[in-house]
């Protein structure tokens, strides 16, 4: 079972909040779980885990997001939180497109305009697997929501979208599993 969240106050992301159990500690979501809130985007260089970005000194910074946070206990594979990356990408791709945004996907990366929209990073710990993936509602550089079109109400309901979405694959992915035999298997 996985639980969604989506928080109706604003929260500025440092961070921190990729830490295992920060639901938990938070909210007290022991599940597995996605975390939606809207905020400010502010990395603390001790709370990057991107070594490529922190190696070059980046900065990850906006000042106004939705943010998602991702946490699974089923597995510590890094493969695995990767691809669970890409299919929430993929997830709000689609829901953009629905809405008749143009939007590309390049690996975790969004682009409207040929603009980056989004951040997001994943990674494991040694009890869980977590995600944060950002979306800019503005930003007077990199790509935006409100640039492409959407409305303030339109953006901030993406995060309800978006997470009940993630929901349904993942949960529909566990029925698939208990209902298909083993190779080989009669």
């Amino acid at each position: 079972m996985i639980e969604a969240y989506v928080m109706d106050k604003r929260i500025d992301y440092d961070g921190s909040q990729i830490s295992s159990l920060w639901a938990y500690s938070a909210f007290g979501i022991q599940s597995d779980s996605i975390i939606a809130f809207r905020g400010a985007c502010d990395v603390f260089p001790e709370h990057m885990i991107d070594l490529e970005d922190r190696r070059q000194n980046e900065s990850i910074e906006s000042p106004d997001m939705l943010h998602f946070i991702v946490e699974h206990f089923d597995s510590t594979d890094l493969k695995l939180v990767y691809a669970r990356q890409r299919l929430l990408a993929t997830i709000f791709a689609s829901v953009l497109t629905d809405k008749g945004i143009a939007v590309e996907r390049k690996g975790d990366d969004l682009f409207v305009d040929g603009k980056k929209l989004s951040v997001s990073i994943a990674s494991t710990s040694a009890i869980s697997q977590k995600i944060h993936f950002g979306v800019n509602v503005s930003h007077d550089f990199y790509g935006n929501l409100k640039d492409a079109g959407m409305t303030e109400k339109q953006a901030v309901n993406l995060m309800d979208v978006v997470s009940k979405k993630y929901v349904f694959e993942i949960e529909d992915i566990e029925a698939d599993l208990r209902k298909s035999r083993q190779l080989g298997v009669f």
